[in-house]
């Protein structure tokens, strides 16, 4: 399988997840503003999820356009991060839906650093793909984004059961933190 491929698949994927994710977005039957209000959590919620999605999507591009072959390996990877990525809909309706309730949040989170621990599978998967150019490797060497996102995810499960607000404010942080696509694979490739 070629990289292009490989990734029209996974833009694919993520392009019927945000799709599935709007869907949820159900319109109120009434026409005032008032009528929006109780829609507030699920529209926070579909926000950080988008923004979530988007952020792989844009660092999935990156990635798979520094790479120059992709292996067995790579493709399982590629699938456990898409896999982790479709949990996310569902994980962003419940949450909304229960008004931001402990166990929801908590299971957010729980998707959350399984797929950012997947992506880290794809970037290692990567870099040790056969006739790999050594682009990944030097751009990715020290990714402290990558290391300290996973930490926070695992700080916020918890305190989702103390305080939910403040764990859904911790993966806010953190889509924060990705919200600026990471730069070194590109200044990497045009230096």
């Amino acid at each position: 399988m070629t990289r292009n491929r490989l990734e029209a698949f996974s833009d694919g994927v993520i392009a019927i997840l945000i799709t599935i994710m709007v869907l949820e977005l159900v319109p109120p039957h009434g026409a005032s503003l008032e009528d929006l209000a109780p829609l507030g959590p699920i529209f926070i919620a579909y926000v950080l999820s988008f923004a979530n999605l988007a952020i792989y999507w844009n660092n999935h591009h990156h990635l798979l356009q520094a790479s120059k072959t992709v292996s067995g390996r790579v493709l399982w990877a590629n699938m456990l991060l898409l896999f982790f990525l479709s949990l996310i809909p569902f994980a962003t309706g419940w949450m909304g839906e229960n008004d931001f309730a402990a166990i929801p949040v908590a299971l957010y989170g729980l998707i959350c650093i399984l797929a950012a621990f997947s992506y880290g599978f794809l970037v290692r998967a990567l870099i040790a793909a056969p006739g790999q150019t050594p682009t990944l490797a030097e751009a990715l060497a020290n990714d402290v984004k990558g290391r300290i996102s996973p930490l926070l995810y695992a700080l916020a499960i918890p305190i989702a059961f103390l305080v939910p607000l403040a764990a859904f404010g911790i993966y806010w942080f953190v889509a924060a933190m990705w919200i600026v696509p990471d730069s070194r694979i590109e200044r990497r490739m045009a230096g």
